[in-house]
């Protein structure tokens, strides 16, 4: 069963410990207003796109408002997701998208971030 290629499926979501650990020491990050990124590349036999969405408690107090943040990244991520290549051959790549603004932001406003996120991330492979 294969998933469709718009869809969030878990696989794509970084979820180990070690992984992330390695991505804040190792990876290289940049900001994107609303939006902190860290990313770091690998060439992996099984090329692959993990990505960690975070909003800290911070910059939102409520859950419900830091839950409505994430679900609107995950969406535009999940809309605008790419495949990336260094030279022709697929890399694995993890990132991690942070929230970082108090306001409540539009949808529009993130996902035009996590597009020009998306694609920074592409032209520095």
């Amino acid at each position: 069963m294969t998933s469709a290629p718009r869809s969030l499926s878990r696989q794509e979501r970084l979820r180990s410990f070690g992984a992330i650990r390695r991505l804040f020491q190792e990876g290289r990050s940049g900001f994107v207003h609303p939006l902190r990124y860290v990313w770091a590349a690998e060439s992996d036999e099984i090329p692959s796109v993990e990505v960690l969405f975070s909003v800290p408690k911070k910059f939102q107090k409520r859950a419900n408002r830091r839950n409505l943040q994430r679900r609107r990244m995950k969406e535009a991520y999940r809309l605008n997701k790419p495949s990336f290549d260094r030279d022709g051959h697929p890399v694995s790549v993890d990132i991690a998208l942070i929230y970082s603004s108090k306001e409540i932001l539009p949808y529009q406003v993130i996902e035009h971030a996590v597009r020009k996120i998306l694609e920074q991330i592409g032209s520095r492979l």
